[in-house]
């Protein structure tokens, strides 16, 4: 056994509230107390995120330690005791929560996230029912130069998820505390706007956001205006990650496949047609197997990177612009569907495209930055007209005073509502790179495959994988990235030549 493993097997007792707890050595107090049914409120910390310890609502009494300590960042040791709920710890937290509160925005009946907000949550479950501080709060304008997202710097907590994401996770660094004391604010260098930053539109900073600081910017409106004109032809078409992910804001279990209801719940709203968007995952995973083939006889540069993904094309476009040459030249899904509906659809059924307005229905904000790209058009036209997160066509569904839970099953609108199963693996990392390679393996041996997945490629473990494929004489040498970050480390290899990959996703 290493001596990193028997660190690893370690086990420490400790006594939280007068329990005793058995953990792993390394683990902190606020994770010992979660084993034992204690929940200790916290704010800046995330599961994803290093350690900030910044907000101070997690404090904690540690015997022998005179001052509180956050248990976010405080290792349990053996023989500790940890008081979580004493009237002290209470009321220091309580103290806290309220000069958050009384430095906030008044505004929670008519805010984004009301009913979904941390710091609501916070002040409710510590009691906090008035605001008892007056004096100066911080004053700054809703920053929305973005195409994608929307900085709101008087609702920042400054909890520091957003910049620590940007950071760890994406490995943009676009964001960052800048100033100090009461003058503190997230924003990027200089105090730049978001739209002459070197932000990619990802949207993560929205994700682990616990307020309303970070918000993405709402098509709601004008889809809502294109529904009541009846010049217009509306069309939806959805995203394979949207059916299990828009359940849960119904109660439903996270991940629950609600595809029937959505469509039901769309025609409901008032659209024309609902298309699925596996349709024109399928004409990706033909192009990009193509395109495959092709730069491996040579007509082509090497690494074949796969190009789905706005905010990945925005990082490539925006760090690695020497490498623009070997990110594939298909359009996203996304983009292919609205292109067909423009164009094809619009021929078969004798529509003018300029009254036709398509409504793509997308997991990613980023999505809302490739559609105002110039060159993604049609005859000057953009092909997609608005672009709605699961978050927006969920509030879409409620203010409408559809009972989500109650609707019948529907089906997408055909032809273009049809699509295989491996378009739906778009969805798992790895996923695209596997879809392509069943293609390319079926035309290169030129027989149907025996194997149909390839354990190899999707989701890879610690967000990075490498792995070899044999498809008849040829070896392919793969690589798949989970988060910027990781995808840095082998555009880092690529450039330098440290590694020959063939397919990079």
């Amino acid at each position: 056994m290493t001596l990193n493993a028997a660190i690893e097997q370690k086990q420490i007792t400790l006594m939280i509230d007068g329990q005793k707890v058995t953990v792993p050595a390394g683990t902190s107090v606020m994770n010992a107390a979660e084993k034992i049914g204690v929940h200790i409120p916290r704010l800046c910390y995330h599961p994803r995120l290093s350690l900030e310890g910044s907000c101070r609502v997690c404090i904690v009494k540690v015997k022998g330690i005179d001052a509180f300590v956050a248990s976010c960042c405080t290792e349990a040791q053996e023989g500790m005791e940890v008081q979580t709920n004493s009237p002290e710890i209470r009321q220091a937290r309580r103290d806290i929560v309220e000069l958050l509160i009384d430095n906030h925005p008044r505004e929670c009946q008519i805010c984004e996230r009301d009913s979904n907000c941390e710091l609501q949550r916070l002040a409710y479950d510590m009691g906090v029912r008035e605001r008892l501080f007056e004096g100066k709060r911080k004053r700054h304008p809703i920053e929305n130069s973005s195409v994608s997202v929307v900085r709101d710097a008087e609702k920042c907590v400054l909890c520091g998820r957003c910049f620590r994401v940007c950071h760890e996770i994406q490995g943009v660094f676009n964001l960052s505390q800048q100033n100090r004391g009461f003058s503190t604010i997230v924003t990027p260098a200089y105090e730049a706007h978001m739209d002459d930053s070197v932000c990619i539109q990802c949207g993560q900073c929205i994700n682990v956001c616990p307020t309303a600081a970070f918000q993405e910017k709402k098509h709601a409106d004008r889809v809502w205006a294109a529904i009541n004109d009846p010049g217009k032809f509306v069309i939806a078409q959805t995203a394979p990650a949207i059916r299990a992910a828009m359940a849960e804001g119904f109660g439903y279990e996270p991940g629950t496949a609600c595809t029937g209801k959505m469509v039901t719940s769309l025609r409901r709203l008032g659209f024309d047609a609902v298309f699925d968007t596996d349709f024109a995952a399928d004409l990706t995973i033909m192009e990009e197997a193509h395109e495959l083939i092709e730069r491996i006889k040579g007509h082509g540069t090497l690494p074949h990177i796969t190009s789905c993904s706005p905010g990945w094309i925005n990082f490539v476009e925006g760090f690695y612009p020497e490498l623009l040459s070997h990110v594939s030249t298909c359009r996203s899904p996304m983009t292919m569907m609205s292109t067909i509906i423009k164009t094809y659809f619009a021929k078969k059924t004798g529509r003018d495209p300029k009254d036709i307005y398509v409504v793509a229905i997308m997991p990613c904000v980023a999505k809302k930055f490739e559609m105002e790209r110039p060159e993604l058009t049609v005859d000057g036209m953009p092909v997609t007209d608005a672009v709605l997160t699961t978050r927006e066509l969920n509030w879409m569904i409620k203010s409408y005073g559809i009972d989500f839970r109650q609707l019948p099953e529907g089906e997408f609108d055909s032809p273009l509502g049809e699509s295989t199963g491996a378009s739906v693996i778009f969805g798992t990392t790895g996923g695209v790179m596997e879809a392509a390679l069943r293609t390319a393996a079926e035309w290169v041996m030129g027989k149907p495959l025996e194997k149909v997945e390839f354990h190899g490629v999707r989701a890879p473990v610690a967000g990075l994988r490498e792995d070899t494929l044999k498809i008849g004489d040829l070896t392919l040498n793969l690589a798949v990235a989970n988060g910027l970050q990781n995808a840095k480390t082998l555009l880092d290899r690529v450039r330098s030549g440290e590694k020959q990959y063939h397919v990079i996703e």
